[in-house]
């Protein structure tokens, strides 16, 4: 099933001012910003996959619409993951609302990979 044409167009245009690299992911189309996934447009009936911050998580999970992310049935992604219906996105206020969370969390560089510090070994 293809993603959401309407809510991807939604997000490269939130998104102009950023460098975006546009990956299939999860089924569906993520938007990746310094090489971190911000966003991802579902497949399937979900319209927005979002990172947030996973100590506000629990403030998110009680927008409407919005509900912890799943990996496959009863599989969940845990916090920080959130699906956003796509009825919860029909107004632009209500979008703006999760691309704004996504880019907080974004912003304070959470979710950055971190590469293990290079020992170094003396050979007596």
């Amino acid at each position: 099933m293809a993603h959401n044409t309407q809510v991807a167009d939604r997000v490269r245009t939130a998104l102009t001012d950023r460098e975006v690299r546009e990956v299939k992911m999860f089924g569906g189309l993520a938007f990746m910003v310094d090489e971190r996934m911000l966003v991802c447009v579902s497949a399937g009936g979900s319209g927005l996959l979002v990172r947030v911050a996973p100590d506000s998580d629990a403030q998110h999970l009680h927008k409407p619409g919005a509900r912890r992310a799943e990996m496959g049935e009863g599989r969940s992604m845990g916090p920080g993951w959130i699906t956003v219906d796509a009825e919860a996105l029909a107004t632009q206020e209500e979008f703006a609302y999760w691309m704004q969370a996504a880019l907080a969390f974004h912003a304070r560089g959470s979710g950055t990979k971190q590469r293990p510090k290079a020992t170094t070994t003396s050979i007596p």
